[in-house]
């Protein structure tokens, strides 16, 4: 298994039903389906699991993903890690993207890495934050995947913003560890990432509204239930980064297909993404500004900026002081898009601040 065994960390799981009328056939399985949702809320873990027997066995991928999180929490039947895995799978195969994100997590917790990494893709792709921290720490080790301190530094800048402490623990040591420019190069390669996550998710919208194979995310209108889960087990950082700097060529990533594979064949390289703006490391030159905070006493000021400047989101931006008896520190050159995403990973980082525009 490598470096990648260690660490706990916990992600909400739910439990999804659609209470939207299919065709007349399968009314009677989505009613069973419900009731099973409401009889869990309840705590009733016997009838909800009695409900959703049913359906899961004639292929109903809501009611298989409920079985598999039954099995794996242990709650109406014994738990059973395998079950659980299997009803992930069949529910995955059929588009449901909740279970091909818990199948990915498991077939990786499961020594099945090198099969897990297709499915991690699919989900990083589309945001999901526990794929993103463990593509993030394969990347800056190199297990499985390519070792790429760039594309580690993105992956964990945005699965940080989302709050995942794990991940917040990692990009603090990357700080440590990988070359201001790299880091820099990750910032920008992690908005060139959320704004390709943004349109996956609409393609695969949009697929499910045509019918398409594409797996299919929680639509609006939907019930959901929110339990917690079980320990997720994560990986961590066993090894450092290289320590050079210089320009930032791409490592081949393993390719995930728009549907993950009923049949998983070898991972193989994606396009490069080529250099252009979105990868420069130097300022804007726009208008809007990152405020620090405001300090009464300038020497306060001071030493924030020499903690922060030489972060990848600061650096390269000029520090600008405004305000009369009150020092407001900022940093200016910013785009308002690269004034937001900036902001946001100071945030991820343990740091205040907030977004102006000149």
């Amino acid at each position: 298994m490598g470096a990648i065994d260690k660490t706990l960390g916990r992600a909400a799981l739910g439990l999804c039903v659609g209470l939207a009328l299919f065709a007349a056939g399968t009314l009677p399985a989505r009613a069973d389906v419900k009731d099973g949702v409401d009889a869990w809320a309840r705590g009733d873990y016997d009838a909800a699991v009695a409900q959703w027997q049913g359906p899961a066995a004639k292929g109903d991928a809501d009611a298989m993903f409920n079985m598999g999180q039954a099995y794996k929490l242990g709650r109406g039947v014994p738990k059973d890690m395998s079950k659980a895995q299997d009803f992930y799978a069949r529910a995955a195969k059929k588009g449901h993207i909740r279970a091909a994100d818990n199948y990915g997590i498991l077939l990786f917790q499961t020594n099945h890495q090198a099969e897990a990494i297709p499915w991690l893709v699919a989900s990083s792709d589309r945001g999901e934050p526990r794929a993103m921290y463990i593509l993030g720490i394969a990347a800056y080790n190199g297990d499985y995947v390519a070792k790429d301190p760039v594309r580690a530094y993105a992956l964990m800048t945005r699965a940080a913003q989302t709050g995942l402490q794990q991940a917040v623990n990692s990009l603090a040591a990357m700080n440590d560890s990988i070359p201001l420019e790299q880091r820099q190069q990750g910032v920008a390669l992690a908005e060139d990432l959320d704004r390709k996550a943004s349109n996956t998710r609409a393609s695969e919208m949009g697929s499910a509204d045509l019918g398409g194979g594409a797996p299919v995310p929680p639509q609006p209108g939907l019930q959901r239930v929110d339990v917690p889960s079980t320990p997720v087990q994560f990986p961590t950082m066993m090894s450092p980064a290289p320590a050079s700097g210089g320009g930032y060529t791409p490592a081949p990533a393993a390719h995930a297909p728009a549907k993950p594979p009923v049949t998983v064949a070898a991972a193989r390289p994606a396009r490069p993404v080529a250099a252009g703006p979105a990868h420069q490391s130097a300022a804007s030159g726009g208008n809007w500004r990152v405020q620090l905070g405001a300090f009464g006493q300038k020497e306060h000021a001071d030493a924030l900026w020499a903690k922060v400047r030489g972060r990848p989101e600061i650096a390269g931006h000029a520090r600008i002081d405004a305000g009369g008896g009150v020092t407001r520190l900022m940093a200016g050159g910013y785009s308002e898009a690269e004034a937001q995403h900036a902001c946001a990973a100071l945030k991820a980082a343990g740091l205040t601040c907030l977004v102006v525009n000149h």
